[in-house]
This record gives C-alpha cells, structure tokens and sequence, in this order.
C-alpha cells in the first residue's frame, strides 16, 4: 500500500500541492474539502474499481483516476483560489 502511495505522490505531486494549498485558503468551498476527502478514502480503501490483485490494471486505476479526479477538481475552483494556490506552489 505504501509502495503504491508513493508512486502516486510522486506522479501527482504538483497537483497534490496545489491542492494542499486550495483546501488551506479560508475561501474554499466545500465541496473542495468533500471531494478530497472521497479522493483519499477511495486511495487508502480496500475496495477498488478495479481490485489490485489483477496485475497491472489494479494499480495503472489508481495511477489514472487518482490525478484525474485532482485535476479535475482544482480546474473548478473559483479563480481567485486557483490564482493563490498557483502563487504558494511556485514561491
């Protein structure tokens, strides 16, 4: 489980990082926090879309939707969340 945690981390981490910085900022919106809430219980959970014991395919489900769903979600924010979040990952 680790093993898998950071071959994601370090596939996502700019994007981790942004989110790490939108979920900080006193403006963001609920469904930001919800979201990624699912997002790791989905990660650390058993039960996958595609279970793990299925070579290959049990982790390239985690190695895809785990970004997508990140990127998905900080591509939604309101501009001025979006705009602080870029500045603290770039300072």
């Amino acid at each position: 489980m680790w093993k898998r945690f950071s071959m994601l981390w370090l596939a996502v981490k700019g994007d981790a990082r942004r989110l790490w910085f939108a979920l900080r900022h006193p403006d963001a919106p609920f469904w930001l926090k919800a979201g990624t809430a699912l997002l790791l219980l989905y990660l650390f959970s058993p039960v996958d879309l595609i279970p793990d014991t299925i070579p290959f395919f049990g982790v390239v489900d985690d190695l895809v939707l785990i970004p997508a769903a990140i990127r998905w979600m900080l591509n939604r924010l309101p501009a001025h969340v979006r705009e602080h979040a870029e500045r603290r990952v770039s300072a």
